[in-house]
């Protein structure tokens, strides 16, 4: 990536001119981030991880409790009993610097390879560089990485270091690595409250809310360690609660215990009270305030369920009363409409066909014969008349004559498929077309 702004070719042209990480580093690295062993076989024989030297020792149980050293190189061995021929470990340290101004944390990939029998062999890759200004501001300088978001040790070693975007793999690489012990800060941090103890807190995130947040400083300063944690990992609480949390200081109020005390305050603030009376967030008794406050929540949350099913019900009710009526009126409409033809029937003595006279007929027609003559709302049609051809009570089909033509236009039996008297009811419909005739200018 190009640098582009002032301070990403500053960072640049600066880290050109760093020196390579010492041989004091390497040999730390060496020595405190990978696990030395000794190979022991059955019989005793002993190996060297390290420089490759082998031995006999007849004490299996003191070597395997206490582990051994190497008589050739003087390494401190841990001795495991086992038939493996190789080891292979790739670790990360850091190293806490300062550069022309910069806070400077320098992350090295470490690799660690070892056959049995064979010096091992030793390798340093540094892979990151987290430039961190004055005013808080980080700038990565990185090595390239591979398309993955599975693996962290993904580096294409033979890149070059240049200015990468933010990437959250880069604050935990520096949470994961060891820290070298010899380390040095710009005056700022010292001036802001810090004393070289990272309290578990990862350093870059600590240097950079100590260097940008003003609130993290008074907390560093005044030694709340707890409260400093908790407000870097919750940000909302510390935007909202800390006008709160300096009037409780103010009164030297004991927070014993900073998240609980932060719940209190939201609930106070969902309640409607003010979270900045000292009579509401100092209270004598906390444990027995802050369940009485868990309490009013709990009654809120109720009470707004309770109305929101009294809601629910009415609104029910209403479309109910709306679905009674609107029923009322189809009912209406339809005997005002189809009423004439009421009594209506066609028959050749097997066949019976009778006019459906009410809205509830179509329903249970429809439903009968899996057919959308209700769904559809045929009994809304003016110029429609739906008949029922039955044998002995069953229904066989469903026939819909136009009014304007006298003409059948629709004719099915159950789920809209024709029967073996399909023919023949359309026939006696139309050739007693007359009736329905009679029926229209009576």
């Amino acid at each position: 990536m190009i640098p582009k702004t002032k301070i990403q070719k500053e960072v640049a042209r600066l880290s050109a001119t760093l020196r390579p990480i010492s041989d004091a580093q390497l040999e730390w690295a060496y020595k405190h981030c990978f696990e030395h062993i000794a190979y022991r076989t059955k019989n005793g024989t002993m190996t060297c991880s390290d420089c490759g030297h082998v031995w006999h020792s007849n004490s299996a149980l003191a070597d395997t409790l206490c582990g051994c050293r190497c008589p050739i190189c003087g390494a401190e061995l841990k001795v495991e009993e086992t038939r493996k021929r190789t080891l292979n470990q790739i670790r990360y340290f850091s190293v806490i610097t300062t550069f022309k101004g910069f806070q400077v944390i320098r992350v090295s990939q470490v690799r660690y390879v070892s056959r049995k029998g064979e010096p091992m062999q030793f390798y340093c890759t540094e892979v990151v560089q987290r430039w961190i200004a004055q005013d808080g501001r980080v700038t990565d300088m990185a090595l390239l990485r591979g398309f993955t978001f599975c693996y962290c040790d993904v580096w294409a070693l033979d890149s070059d270091m240049e200015v990468r975007p933010p990437n959250s793999l880069y604050d935990d690489v520096v949470a994961w690595s060891d820290v070298y012990p010899r380390k040095s800060f710009i005056p700022q941090l010292k001036r802001n409250g810090f004393k070289g103890d990272f309290h578990g807190v990862s350093p870059v995130r600590l240097f950079k809310a100590l260097l940008s947040d003003p609130r993290m400083e008074t907390l560093m300063k005044a030694g709340e360690i707890d409260e400093l944690k908790y407000f870097l990992d919750n940000n909302r609480s510390a935007d909202n609660l800390w006008a709160s949390y300096l009037i409780a200081k103010r009164h030297h109020y004991q927070i014993n215990n900073i998240g609980m005390w932060c719940d209190y305050l939201n609930m106070l603030k969902d309640l409607g009270k003010d979270i900045r009376n000292p009579q509401n967030i100092c209270p004598n008794d906390f444990i027995e305030a802050h369940d009485r406050a868990n309490r009013l929540i709990d009654a809120k949350r109720e009470k707004a369920r309770a109305e929101r099913e009294r809601q629910y019900e009415i609104e029910r009710r209403e479309r109910e009363q709306q679905r009674l009526l609107k029923e009322k009126e189809d009912a209406e409409k339809f005997i005002a409409l189809k009423s004439k033809f009421f009594g209506l029937v066609i028959t050749d003595n097997e066949l019976t066909i009778k006019v459906l006279e009410s809205v509830n007929e179509y329903y249970e027609e429809g439903k009968t014969q899996n057919i959308c003559v209700f769904g559809a709302g045929y009994y809304r049609k003016e110029d429609s008349l739906i008949l029922s051809a039955r044998i002995g009570g069953e229904i066989i089909e469903t026939i819909e004559v136009d009014l304007r033509t006298l003409k059948v236009v629709q004719c099915h039996g159950k789920y809209n498929k024709d029967t073996e008297y399909h023919d023949r009811i359309i026939n006696l419909v139309n050739n007693n077309a007359k009736l329905i005739r009679k029926r229209m200018t009576a």
